[in-house]
């Protein structure tokens, strides 16, 4: 079958032969250091190229000029600086059979004046883009010979540095602001008619030729429409890619849907669970009937029997599946090994991409060894040392993950869940509407416990005695947390999210839902109950609702909520909850002004992180050799768990996950994760 999968079929582009069809499109994961793509950069693409991937294209959104400064965390190909490291990164890919290219853009008005060298951003007409909020500079003829300059030298840098190609990136950025009418509103001979409005990327086009020669490889990602009042249609996206094409520079089209310049817009070009399958692909291949050139695309699609589809009806010609090896890079290799079903999912939480917002580093949700190549294998190995006996306490997703690392190194695992069903708080939050995709989380790690051969026993709520009877060499604790509303007085008029998303309370006709996290469990359980006709006021201590999620989550929220008329109160805590006849009255305190209001509602819904269900851990830290204690230093530096407080202890003794402290999935699987590979 493999022989034949239209996903492992060969295909040519000029002289470049890709070993499948299969590849990961540009995108910035903000791993540079100093703007250049060193160790952490490299290894992260060369485990997809270990992994099978045929190509991939790095360095999203890689700056040619000084005035299109990094804000995400993009590669700064403006100076020969980068060429060293290019051929590194090129010399690391290529060891392992995947081919590899860089993208180039100047961003245009998508940046800011207050980054980098502090430089006026330029777009062809003072038209601001709401979300990086500049008011850019009308660019002059010089300034559109500088940057047309700056994109040769670039390309010339990709060539120099033993890269395969690169890719023009003009969808939201600079050459895409010269097409759009929305965007250029100039009156010389670079606006009005779309032909005018394609002279720049022409001569971005001419000049990346005259630099890199006839041979190299040039591609173009581009949208189809911009899909919106006022920006390019269809027939105008069309348009330009035949007039790029019929030029006989550029050798593949990568193709977009939509436009970029709100976070809205973001989220829906980038979409994750809120939205289907590969949404724009149909469009695309219609797209692709007009043209000669291969056409590759990228867009929700995260499992192979998309992309075998996608390929097999010569809807696209290279199928890039970018979040997906994020959550697994080695999809190709699983593939041909014909282990499909051991990939592990991308489930499009869209973390990866929110965590850049947040934190500034790309992460998968539950894959913790993304991005962290160098410390944290991809592939865990069977230990060296003796088989030993690990006891696991909770089936959430620490328990999960810490039985999936324990049983891969070649130990004999017991995992006590005390309910019937594994996957912990993913499944609760997998029953709040459009993040059901998240179960497949509890699903992979289920499925690869059982195929290891874990002993998972349910229905059982371990003890001391269940686990000292074991007798264990090991003893991880991941017995997560209870919802802590108790500290609000009148606790106990509140319910939690828990209590709603389980079914286990019913839902009232006026419900105030009161946020003092700021992560996905009040947003969730307010869309849920508003979903059902409920009427909701979203209460949080925040400046804003759902504060700690990035650009891609927090606009379905707030797109839902809105639709569905929740009321949202940013800048006020939850001081107090009173019963009032047949009704609840919740008194909240402006954070700023100090004027309390009164609410009255039939239920009152408490959202503040978990309180760790710790009990049995220090029931059985005594009898630990090492007390109960995970060394810190040695888990940051990624070095075994060895300490010894007790040496006439019976085992060791770990706790992982919400059993430490309230945090998300992928802190629980990571602590797992670091603890375990070394057991």
């Amino acid at each position: 079958m493999a022989a034949s999968d239209p996903l492992l079929q060969p295909f040519t582009l000029r002289h470049l032969t890709l070993r499948n069809r299969v590849m990961s499109t540009a995108h910035a994961p903000a791993y540079v250091v100093d703007g250049m793509p060193r160790e952490r950069y490299r290894l992260y693409h060369e485990e997809k190229a270990r992994g099978g991937i045929a190509l991939t294209i790095f360095g999203g959104s890689s700056n040619v000029a000084a005035d299109s400064p990094s804000v995400f965390g993009q590669i700064n190909i403006g100076a020969d600086d980068v060429i060293p490291h290019f051929q590194a990164l090129a010399d690391g890919v290529h060891a392992h059979g995947a081919a590899l290219m860089c993208q180039l853009t100047h961003m245009g008005r998508r940046t800011t004046w207050n980054a980098g060298d502090w430089l006026t951003t330029i777009a062809p007409s003072r038209v601001r883009e709401p979300a990086h909020r500049s008011f850019p500079k009308e660019m002059d003829a010089e300034d559109i010979n500088r940057v047309v300059k700056a994109f040769g030298q670039a390309a010339r840098r990709c060539k120099e540095g033993g890269l395969d190609g690169l890719e023009i990136l003009a969808h939201g950025h600079l050459v895409d602001q010269f097409w759009s009418p929305a965007v250029n509103k100039r009156t010389d001979g670079y606006g009005g008619p779309l032909g005018n409005r394609m002279r720049f990327s022409l001569e971005v086009l001419e000049e990346i030729r005259a630099q890199v020669g006839p041979g190299y490889i040039v591609g173009l990602r581009m949208a189809t429409t911009e899909d919106f009042k006022g920006g390019l249609t269809l027939d105008a996206g069309l348009e330009i890619a035949q007039a790029h094409e019929a030029t006989g520079m550029l050798d593949f089209l990568n193709l977009n849907h939509g436009h970029i310049e709100t976070d809205y817009a973001l989220a829906r070009m980038m979409p994750g669970m809120a939205f289907p399958l590969a949404p724009w692909l149909e469009e695309v291949g219609s797209f692709r009937r007009e043209l000669k050139l291969p056409v590759f695309h990228a867009c929700r699609i995260n499992d192979l029997a998309t992309a075998r589809y996608a390929v097999r009806e010569n809807l696209i010609d290279m199928v890039a599946m970018t979040r997906a090896h994020m959550a697994d890079p080695h999809i190709v290799r699983k593939l041909q090994a014909g282990a499909e079903e051991t990939i592990r999912p991308c489930v499009g939480a869209s973390y990866c991409i929110d965590r850049i917002y947040d934190g500034g580093e790309a992460l998968c949700l539950h894959n913790p060894a993304t991005g962290r190549e160098a410390h944290i294998p991809h592939v865990i190995e069977k230990s060296p040392g003796p088989k030993r006996k690990v006891v696991v306490v909770g089936g959430g997703p620490a328990g999960l993950e810490a039985a999936r690392v324990s049983a891969a190194r070649g130990h004999h695992v017991v995992l006590f869940e005390a309910t019937g069903q594994l996957g912990g708080q993913v499944v609760l939050a997998a029953r709040a509407a459009w993040r059901a995709d998240l179960i497949g989380i509890a699903q992979w790690l289920e499925s690869e416990v059982n195929r290891l051969g874990v002993e998972v026993r349910f229905n059982i709520l371990a003890g001391e005695d269940e686990v000292r009877n074991e007798n264990p060499d090991v003893v991880v604790i991941a017995t997560g947390g209870l919802p802590d509303i108790e500290w609000v007085e009148g606790s106990e008029h509140c319910v939690s999210v828990w209590d709603i998303l389980s079914g286990s309370e019913s839902v009232g006709d006026s419900v105030l839902v009161f946020d003092g996290n700021g992560q996905h469990q009040a947003p969730s359980c307010a869309d849920f109950i508003s979903a059902g006709g409920a009427r909701v006021e979203l209460v949080t201590p925040d400046r804003m609702a759902a504060a700690e999620m990035g650009g891609i989550n927090y606009p379905i929220y707030l797109r839902n909520l809105y639709k569905q008329g929740v009321t949202l109160t940013p800048d006020h805590a939850l001081v107090a909850v009173a019963r009032a006849g047949n009704k609840l009255e919740a008194r909240l305190r402006n954070l700023y002004s100090g004027i309390e209001a009164v609410r009255t509602v039939d239920q009152v819904v408490v959202e503040h992180g978990s309180l760790p269900l710790d009990g049995l851990f220090h029931d059985l830290k005594a009898s630990a050799v090492n007390g109960g204690e995970t060394d810190l230093d040695a888990l940051v530096q990624n070095r075994p768990q060895n300490r010894v407080r007790n040496p006439a202890g019976a085992f060791q003794l770990f706790r992982v996950g919400d059993a430490v402290s309230s945090r998300n999935i992928h802190a629980a699987i990571y602590d797992s994760l670091r603890i375990c590979k070394d057991l």
